[in-house]
């Protein structure tokens, strides 16, 4: 017996509900053919086996409604519709066009839907695809932060390179992140290793003088070949730029300066200026004013004369560096209380480069000792060089003719 109007609309209406459960889950959980999920995968398009009920369903009720709007409802003229009408359209048919469910459901039926979760399982082949990037940061303290977006700092971080030292400059981080490696970086590396710096000097060189990456290599260049025009040799270059970093970033007229500086302030000649020089390159690339002010001190406080001088900065080179405080305190002790004149501090000015508690402890010892002579014309006597330069088992030997327990004893009675 055929189905009704009313009858066939109550039975799609249930189908119809169902399938749009389904439907519409299955849109917010797959957002359509050919799109991708946040998780990264694409999906594929695809027709669910509901749909296409659904889309014979809703050509029945079509094809049903059309016949019984013609005749009443309670009408009891025999069914004459043929059989085939309510049979599932044949496949020669042309499917009519599936309603948008999308566009029919409510806004509150959507809420109603269960939302996607992330804790969603998904298989362990998805699991291998999903590749997620730590963000580059903004901003930030450390430099640590941005090594595994730049390719620059990974392989200075390779070379030995201190990080740590380097973020300590504002601008460093706004330098070394600019910078690409092939372009910008390996021409300075090749030129540093044509210097002669071995590459376990390059880290420990670049820690200290990162911003020679900022320079033009032709500049750095001239500057080389200015200082082989003033006789510096290769290996001289080489051991000046290793112990002073930042020597070749001062320009030509900046190093001609200095030397000139030297030669005139201590009357050297040109060979013992640059003698000098290779000594102790950070005469070029420190401040001149400590300088200016120990040779005032040498002169007037120490009562030193300018020959005196010359012999004894030729001698030790940090002497023009030191410490004020501590320069005066140690002539004051070893002229005034040991007793030792001008001249022969002169000969020995490796007394300045000494801790003053080291001078004091075996001092003292001798004094208690009774072998306190330092008097090179008298009987017994001991060298100020030895004095201050000796190991203490080898004072205590030959000096001091005592043990080094005993030494090690009088130590702590001071």
């Amino acid at each position: 017996m055929a189905l009704s109007a009313q009858q066939i609309f109550r039975w799609f209406n249930s189908i119809k509900l169902s399938s749009f459960i389904n439907t519409v889950q299955l849109t917010k959980h797959f957002p359509g053919p050919g799109r991708t999920l946040s998780q990264g995968f694409c999906v594929p398009a695809q027709m669910s086996s509901d749909n296409c009920f659904l889309q014979w369903g809703f050509k029945t009720y079509k094809t049903s409604s059309l016949w019984n709007s013609s005749q009443p409802i309670n009408s009891s003229r025999p069914d004459s519709r043929p059989a085939q009408d309510t049979l599932p359209p044949s496949v020669n048919e042309t499917p009519e066009k599936i309603p948008n469910f999308d566009s029919e459901l409510a806004l509150e039926e959507l809420d109603d839907l269960p939302p996607w979760s992330p804790l969603q399982p998904i298989s362990e082949e998805e699991a291998i695809q999903i590749t997620v990037c730590p963000p580059l940061p903004l901003a930030s303290y450390t430099l640590q932060d941005y090594v595994d977006h730049s390719e620059t700092l990974q392989k200075l971080v390779l070379l030995g390179v201190d990080l740590s030292k380097i973020e300590k400059h504002p601008d460093a981080a706004n330098l070394l992140l600019r910078l690409d490696f092939e372009k910008d970086i390996k021409q300075i590396l090749l030129f540093l290793k044509d210097l002669g710096l071995e590459d376990n000097q390059l880290g420990a060189f670049l820690s200290k003088n990162y911003a020679i990456f900022s320079e033009d290599l032709e500049n750095l260049k001239t500057r080389v070949a200015y200082l082989q025009s003033k006789n510096f040799s290769k290996a001289d270059i080489t051991q000046m730029v290793r112990n002073a970093p930042f020597l070749l970033s001062f320009s030509v007229e900046r190093l001609d300066n200095r030397l000139g500086f030297f030669q005139k302030e201590l009357e050297l000649s040109v060979k013992k200026t640059r003698d000098l020089i290779v000594r102790l390159p950070r005469l070029l690339t420190g401040s001149l004013e400590p300088i200016k002010e120990n040779m005032k001190v040498y002169r007037l406080e120490l009562g030193f004369k300018h020959n005196e001088i010359q012999h004894m900065v030729t001698r030790i080179p940090k002497m023009l560096t030191a410490n004020k405080r501590k320069l005066t305190q140690t002539f004051d002790y070893v002229h005034n209380v040991m007793s030792i004149p001008h001249h022969i501090i002169v000969k020995f000015p490796q007394v300045f480069n000494t801790r003053l508690f080291k001078i004091k402890e075996r001092h003292l010892f001798l004094v208690y000792l009774g072998r306190a002579q330092y008097d090179p014309q008298k009987p017994n006597y001991i060298s100020l060089d030895k004095l201050v330069s000796i190991p203490d088992k080898i004072f205590c030997e030959e000096l001091a003719k005592a043990s080094v327990k005993d030494f090690e004893k009088f130590i702590k009675t001071l």
